[in-house]
C-alpha cells in the first residue's frame, strides 16, 4: 500500500505516494505500470534529498530502499555490487571489518548507492577524490523505454552513464551499483581542530592542510560581525594507521515530535555559535576517535529535521571559484549575519580540480559553503536573492540536490549540460524541481 512522505527538508510541501519495490525484476512492471496509469513518477530512495529534486511532478514515487542487498563483492579488490537501496551505513557494516571504507563520503551515511549516484555527492575529501562518481564502475538502469535494464559504464552505454552520474534521477531507476572501496588499516580517525578567527585565516589552514589531510572541513560563525566576522573552527583528519577495524555503534537520540514552530531562532543559534567557538580553545589540538563522529555528527540525533518546526528548512549550498572565493564569501557571510538568519551548522569547505564523470556534478574548483535557514517567505525574496546574485557574479553555482528555489535562468547558467540530460531523460520520470528550473 502506498504511503504518504515529504522530502528531508519538508520544504516545499508536496505530499507524495510512496510505491515500494522489493525484487529487482519487479521494478520494469512497476516503472510501467506508474508510467500508464499515473501522470509519471520518480525513483525514491531514503528520502535524504533537502528540496524538490526528490518530489514527483506526479505525486507517485517509485522507493527502492528495500532493494538492500550485497549482490557481489571481491574484498582482495574492494570491489562491491550491491542494490540501489542499500544505504551507506549497511555498507560501512560489512566492508569496515574486511579493511575497506567508502571512497567518498557525504555527511550522513543514510543515504542510499543509488541515491549517492543520481546526486552524485562529494564530502570532505573532494580535493583529493572527486565525487562519488569517480568511484563508480558501473550500474544497471531500468527505463520505460527498455524491455531489459541497460548496463551503464565508461564504456557500455556511456552517455546514460554519464548523464545518470549527477542526472537526479531522471534517466532511469538504477537497479544496483558496482563500486570500488578504499582500503584502511583502522576505522578510528586521526583529526586536528584549530580556530580561527578570520575569514583569511580560513584560506590559510585550507592551503596547508589540503596538502597534508585526506580530510577538510570547516565550521563558521555565520553570525559574527564585525572584527569577529568569518570565525570558525578548522577540522582535518586522516585514517589512523593503527587500530581496530570495528563499525560504530553511536547511541544515538531522537527528536521525538515536530514542534509547531521551529526551534532555531536568532537567539538559540547566537547562544549555541557563540558557545562553539569558545568550546575551541586557542591552538592546534589533536585526537583520535572513531570515523562516524567526524562523518556523521548529525547521524547521532534521529529525525534531527524536525526541530524546524512544521514549515521545515531549506538548505542553501554554494561553490565559488577559487579566484574570487575569499571576497565573494565575506560578502555572502556578511549578508548572512545582517539579515539575522542563520545555520548553526554552517560548513565550509575547499573542492578540488578532479573531474566528475557526471554530466551535472555539483563541485568545482572552489569554496562550498552550506547553511540550514528555517522556511519563511521572506528567505528567497530576500536573503536568497542577495545571496544568488553573489554566486552568480562570481561564476559558481547552486546544489541542486540541497535546492529548493534556484531560477530557472539560473539553473540552466550553472550546468549548460542539463540539455543532454533532458534529451535522455525517461520521459515518465519528471521532478518537481526539474520542471522548475527546465520548463519555467
Amino acid at each position: 500500500m502506498a504511503r504518504e512522505l515529504a522530502s528531508w527538508g519538508r520544504y516545499p510541501y508536496a505530499p507524495q505516494q510512496l510505491h515500494p519495490c522489493i525484487w529487482r525484476d519487479e521494478l520494469p512492471p512497476l516503472l510501467q505500470r506508474l508510467a500508464t496509469n499515473t501522470a509519471g513518477t520518480l525513483p525514491y530512495g531514503n528520502g535524504r534529498s533537502y528540496g524538490d529534486s526528490c518530489l514527483a511532478v506526479s505525486g507517485e514515487l517509485l522507493q527502492t530502499r528495500q532493494l538492500d542487498r550485497l549482490l557481489a563483492a571481491d574484498w582482495e579488490r574492494g570491489l562491491i555490487r550491491a542494490e540501489a537501496g542499500v544505504i551507506l551505513a549497511e555498507l560501512l557494516a560489512v566492508a569496515i571489518p574486511r579493511g575497506w571504507f567508502l571512497p567518498v563520503t557525504p555527511g550522513t551515511q543514510f543515504v542510499t548507492l543509488g541515491g549517492a549516484v543520481a546526486n552524485d555527492v562529494h564530502g570532505k575529501n573532494h580535493h583529493v577524490r572527486g565525487t562519488f562518481g569517480n568511484h563508480v564502475h558501473r550500474f544497471s538502469l531500468v527505463r520505460s523505454d527498455q524491455a531489459a535494464p541497460l548496463e551503464c559504464s565508461a564504456a557500455e552505454n556511456p552517455e546514460l552513464f554519464h548523464a545518470s552520474i549527477g542526472g537526479l534521477g531522471l534517466t532511469g531507476v538504477i537497479a544496483w551499483v558496482e563500486l570500488q572501496l578504499m582500503p584502511i588499516t583502522s576505522s578510528r580517525i586521526d583529526s586536528l581542530t584549530v580556530r580561527f578567527d578570520s575569514l583569511g585565516e580560513f584560506f590559510r589552514l585550507s592551503d596547508e592542510f589540503d596538502k597534508t589531510h585526506e580530510y577538510t572541513v570547516a565550521w563558521i560563525d555565520c553570525l559574527a560581525k564585525g572584527s569577529a566576522a568569518g570565525r570558525g573552527v578548522f577540522s582535518v583528519g586522516n585514517h589512523a594507521r593503527q587500530g581496530a577495524l570495528e563499525v560504530d555503534g553511536q547511541t544515538r537520540l531522537s527528536v521525538p515530535l515536530t514542534p509547531p514552530v521551529t526551534l532555531i531562532n536568532s537567539l538559540s543559534l547566537c547562544l549555541f555559535n557563540n558557545a562553539y567557538y569558545h568550546l575551541h580553545k586557542p591552538g592546534r589540538h589533536a585526537a583520535q576517535g572513531s570515523y562516524a563522529p567526524f562523518f556523521y555528527p548529525l547521524d547521532s540525533i534521529l529525525h534531527w529535521n524536525r526541530i524546524y518546526g512544521r514549515k521545515g528548512f531549506q538548505q542553501y549550498q554554494c561553490v565559488i571559484p577559487d579566484a574570487v572565493a575569499e571576497p565573494a564569501m565575506t560578502d555572502m557571510l556578511a549578508a548572512i549575519a545582517a539579515s539575522g538568519s542563520g545555520s548553526f551548522l554552517a560548513v565550509m569547505k575547499r573542492c578540488g580540480d578532479v573531474p566528475s564523470p557526471g554530466l551535472m556534478s555539483f563541485p568545482m574548483p572552489g569554496v562550498s559553503l552550506a547553511l540550514d535557514f528555517p522556511q519563511q517567505q521572506r528567505l528567497d525574496s530576500g536573503l536568497f536573492r542577495r545571496l544568488d546574485q553573489i554566486v552568480r557574479t562570481a561564476g559558481g553555482r547552486l546544489y541542486p540536490a540541497k535546492d529548493a528555489h534556484m531560477s530557472g535562468e539560473d539553473f540552466r547558467t550553472f550546468y549548460p549540460a542539463w540539455q543532454q540530460v533532458e534529451a535522455l531523460r525517461d520521459p515518465p520520470l519528471l521532478s518537481l524541481f526539474w520542471k522548475r528550473v527546465t520548463q519555467a
